[in-house]
């Protein structure tokens, strides 16, 4: 067991919990247990079908989670039974000891992909109370970009009674000397490795490590409150202004997973008393922590495709949209990119390629410009629905088909995030990925909120 000073350091200072985290048991078959996060592949469900043949009858979280692909398909009855089902495979797994117990460990984690890149992280909890996902936020943890409130409540309903959370959220730290997990990545043969495998679907493999040498936990913890200092957090952004908080920990990915986690435990805390509010279990959520400047952490753009659309008709209401706002705005057709010192966002539909040019943009980004036009376009048109997309490729199908026009998007500049989100805060929604879609979180861990 930790020594409580240094729990209580990480606790108050940090906003980090380390008191619990479940594996599968060793008789568990690792790669039928791990699948990808929840919220990808969402206009694919054949690869979900293929995952759901593949684990078959094996323990798996894909029994303890609602892939997302099933939220629009499915009806409200329909949804009612899976999420009971995931109620009861929780509790099943738990009386039957699929799960084991580690107390006061950190977890560290190498990802390999199939492209051959590595990459670093460390599973730990976070206080909810240092998080808050709202517009102008100054927490220790915050979102990178808006949350949709409307998106919560389907999500809430999966997690208000579970009695576990299996994390596909990861948080960013801005460590550029590289002080907090490259240090454990360089010792990792002395620490007892917990897992390793092959993850399904031609994704990577994957290893963790489980660290509970307590004076390694103090270096860490030390390395992390440099990072949280006021000053050291001022200098590092250029920083004049005394009413900007410390941010920590940035939203990667799972910010809507964050969020749900966050509201139930609002929800929650209305019934507590205040002895109970302090350590609940609920008040954490678990979650990879992430270095930005980790060579293996990839920032992708995410496309989009508009189904359910005659594309000709957006791309006219696009140029009115941003004439009426006083820009120069054309549409070109053709493959080959057009010259241009705005923004040109190169589009797919069933008659080809072309581009929408923005000159003297209105937003930073050209994911600013495209997002702001596709909400009022969505509105105006109820039978249009949108979908967010890793990958070029599948962009490319899904855009080409009648009745579709896929959007592709430019990358973001990975080590611009912190000072971004410090200075102007949110970005707009689905602005980056961290990673193709096979490179996303796996569920693997879980944890007990109840």
């Amino acid at each position: 067991m930790l020594k409580p000073a240094l729990f209580e350091t990480m606790k108050n200072k940090l906003g980090l919990n380390i008191s619990s985290v479940l594996l599968p048991g060793q008789n568990i078959d690792m790669q039928r247990w791990s699948v990808i996060a929840c919220d990808q592949y969402t206009s694919e469900p054949g690869y979900w079908e293929d995952v759901d043949n593949f684990v078959g009858n094996s323990p798996s979280a894909l029994r303890l989670i609602f892939p997302e692909v099933y939220l629009e398909s499915e009806t409200e009855d329909q949804k009612a039974i899976r999420i009971k089902n995931i109620n009861d495979n929780m509790t099943l797994y738990l009386n039957d000891n699929v799960l084991y117990e580690h107390k006061d460990a950190v977890f560290l984690v190498e990802r390999v992909f199939s492209n051959g890149n590595t990459r670093h992280g460390l599973i730990m909890s976070v206080d909810l109370e240092r998080y808050d996902f709202n517009k102008g936020s100054q927490s220790l943890i915050r979102a990178t970009e808006g949350t949709i409130i409307e998106r919560l409540p389907p999500r809430i309903r999966i997690r208000e009674n579970a009695q576990l959370e299996l994390p596909h959220i990861m948080l960013l730290i801005d460590d550029a000397e590289k002080t907090v997990i490259e240090p454990l990545v360089s010792k990792a043969s002395s620490f007892s490795q917990v897992y390793s495998f092959e993850l399904m679907k031609q994704s990577g493999s994957i290893k963790g490590w489980k660290i509970n040498d307590e004076n390694v936990i103090e270096d860490l913890a030390a390395a992390l409150l440099k990072l949280a200092d006021k000053e050291d957090f001022k200098t590092r952004y250029g920083l004049k202004d005394d009413n900007q908080d410390v941010l920590l920990f940035a939203v990667g990915d799972g910010n809507h997973s964050l969020a749900t986690a966050k509201a139930c435990w609002e929800n929650l805390k209305k019934t507590l008393t205040s002895e109970e509010l302090q350590d609940h279990p609920a008040r954490y959520a678990l979650v990879e922590i992430v270095n930005v400047h980790d060579n293996g952490l990839v920032f992708e753009p995410i496309h989009r495709v508009v189904f359910n659309v005659e594309h000709e008709h957006l791309l006219d209401s696009f140029v009115s949209y941003y004439k009426d706002r006083g820009c120069n705005v054309r549409i070109e057709k053709g493959s080959g990119k057009p010259e241009s010192s705005g923004h040109a966002i190169k589009y797919v539909s069933s008659e080809g390629y072309g581009y929408l040019i923005v000159e003297c943009p209105l937003y930073n980004i050209d994911v600013g410009t495209l997002q702001n036009f596709l909400d009022d376009y969505l509105k105006k048109n109820p039978q249009a629905n949108i979908d967010y997309i890793h990958g070029e490729e599948i962009t490319d199908k899904l855009g080409k088909q009648p009745g579709n026009i896929g959007f592709f998007l430019s990358k973001m500049d990975k080590n611009e995030l912190f000072k971004t989100v410090i200075l102007d805060g949110t970005l707009p929604r689905k602005t980056f990925s961290m990673g193709e879609a096979s490179e996303k979180r796996f569920y693997l861990e879980a944890r007990k909120i109840r």
